[in-house]
């Protein structure tokens, strides 16, 4: 199907400004975790890349004072950072949250690890998808509270330290498909059972009488679940393609903004097992996903639950993000706000000394007389 741009996908602020985001929150997070809540720029000044900072640490802290500020250290005179009151009062609310759906976020890595091959999954490919995930950065560090029985850390081959699920129980995990379809009366849980895929059409787009075709043949093709063993499907049928559509499908409806960059995506292609060309699954399904070329970058967007809200229920982190978000935004007007000042002193600098020069000239103008 023919991509075609959409203004309402490219303009959703907690999407396409995570990318902004994630990295102030990465170093909000060690500043709050100080007592004071204050750091000096040399504990952090070396670790940018590991924040995903491409410029000097202490350039990128004067770039959001909504969440920094800056002021000197009691040693030497070097700069300090501090959270603001504002950012200070988001990240108790974000804690809070984390403490409130401790149940829910390990429900969701448990899902998350439960679509896998194996059922088991590397730590660094969980630690990639934290953000998306929508877990704190020290979730598995804390196993104890944050992991139930069902979890196990395993080694996997090259020397790799993975996370395992088992003793799930007898009962089926269903996936968000099966259980709107279950609501509507339209699935009652039998094998290879069709299940048809949400429909939202591309505005102002036709579709040509072969492709419209194609796709109400494709809605009856057996729906395969991402949490059932998919190793005797063909992976050139429709049946196969069916089961990488609802695999994405069901891992954007465990995400926090229901999208993630495509790029990070493909990275789990050996652990899921997805075809080498996965990425034709949203070119080919544009009914279901969008495209965003924001930010330099190919973002995939799962289109229900913004079209539909009672589909997909909100992760319970998007609050606080939008807030994150809001007070981000505040940065650039406290930026405008002192370059506006600034300007002002200096013109008003620059009248005094004019003013001075005047009455020099006069002066000696009285002496020569």
């Amino acid at each position: 199907m023919k991509w075609k741009k959409d203004s309402y996908f490219d303009s959703i602020e907690r999407i396409h400004k995570s990318v902004e985001l994630k990295p102030i929150l990465a170093l909000k997070n060690v500043i709050a975790q100080q007592p004071s809540c204050s750091i000096p720029i040399s504990a952090i000044s070396k670790r940018g890349l590991e924040f995903d900072i491409h410029i000097k640490v202490a350039r990128f802290l004067r770039q959001y004072p909504s969440f920094f500020e800056e002021f000197t250290g009691p040693l030497y005179s070097l700069p300090w950072f501090k959270l603001t009151q504002e950012a200070i009062e988001i990240d108790r609310e974000e804690k809070r949250v984390y403490e409130e759906c401790r149940d829910d976020l390990r429900e969701r890595l448990k899902r998350f690890v439960l679509m896998s091959k194996e059922k088991v999954l590397p730590l660094k490919i969980i630690k990639g998808m934290e953000w998306y995930l929508g877990l704190p950065s020290d979730f598995l560090e804390h196993f104890e509270v944050n992991l139930d029985g069902s979890f196990r850390f395993v080694e996997m081959e090259d020397g790799l330290k993975g996370l395992a699920v088992e003793n799930i129980g007898e009962e089926k995990v269903l996936s968000v498909l099966q259980r709107n379809a279950m609501k509507r009366g339209l699935y009652v849980g039998e094998p290879m059972e069709p299940i048809e895929f949400p429909f939202f059409p591309q505005k102002g787009l036709r579709l040509k009488r072969k492709i419209d075709h194609w796709f109400n043949e494709f809605q009856k093709v057996p729906y395969v679940s991402p949490y059932e063993d998919y190793s005797h499907l063909d992976p050139d049928s429709d049946v196969g393609e069916k089961r990488v559509v609802g695999f994405l499908h069901e891992l954007l409806s465990l995400f926090v903004e229901h999208s993630a960059q495509r790029k990070k995506l493909l990275c789990l292609k050996k652990y899921f097992g997805l075809p080498q060309k996965v990425h034709r699954a949203f070119e080919r399904h544009t009914h279901l996903f969008y495209l965003s070329l924001r930010n330099n970058t190919c973002t995939t967007i799962l289109k229900e639950p913004f079209c539909d809200k009672y589909a997909i229920e909100e992760h319970p982190l998007a609050r606080v993000r939008e807030k994150y978000i809001k007070l981000l935004k505040q940065s650039k007007v406290i930026l405008k706000t002192r370059r506006l000042k600034n300007q002002s002193d200096d013109q008003g600098n620059l009248g005094k000394d004019l003013d001075c020069e005047d009455e020099e000239r006069r002066e000696r103008a009285d002496c020569s007389v």
